[in-house]
């Protein structure tokens, strides 16, 4: 009876593609599009820059896949807290969306993720196409899902819009009149 030794599992490109996604959201998070390399992402997710090129053909192209995968993960989340909205009216949908993105960005990665994105996407067109489309898909699955007027949904999204100012520069924790006044009535995780 022979044994042999475990045979290491190697893995496959979708695998490799879905580590780099995930760790590229946090180097792009330390400093953005433009201070942040391929050689940055690669020693990250462990590999070689050759093997991150292999899987994208440049910097923008990963991190356009980083955004979309931001918000597709944006999307994922708005979509359960649908599902636990106490009613069907659109305030308690919404108020259920809310607070499932408010549970989400406490993740500072994906939040700071988003701003570069936003950031970026002023200079570098492909970026700003990235953007736009995903903010394209997400009004429309939130007035979907929601029901609500066209007035109710902008709100929405420019609360999110104060949520990502409020927590990035952690205004919920500092003790002024201003910072009272943004944070006020806002969930933080």
């Amino acid at each position: 009876m022979s044994t042999s030794a475990p045979q290491r599992q190697l893995s496959t490109a979708d695998e490799r593609r879905r580590t780099v996604l995930r760790t590229a959201v946090s180097a792009f998070a330390d400093r953005g599009y433009f201070g942040t390399t391929t050689t940055d992402v690669a020693k990250r997710a462990g590999i070689s820059q050759a093997y991150v090129y292999r899987l994208f053909p440049d910097k923008e192209a990963l991190f356009v896949a980083v955004v979309e995968h931001c918000f597709a993960r944006i999307r994922e989340s708005l979509g359960d807290g649908a599902t636990t909205a106490r009613g069907s009216a659109p305030k308690e949908v919404l108020d259920a969306m809310g607070d499932a993105y408010a549970q989400l960005i406490a993740d500072r990665d994906l939040l700071l993720l988003q701003l570069h994105a936003q950031c970026a996407a002023a200079a570098e067109p492909a970026i700003r196409e990235v953007v736009r489309t995903g903010y394209a898909r997400l009004v429309e699955y939130v007035r979907g899902v929601s029901g609500a007027p066209e007035g109710d949904v902008q709100r929405f999204f420019a609360v999110g819009m104060l949520c990502h100012l409020v927590v990035a520069t952690d205004a919920h924790e500092v003790d002024a009149p201003w910072a009272r006044t943004l944070s006020e009535g806002l969930r933080h995780y």
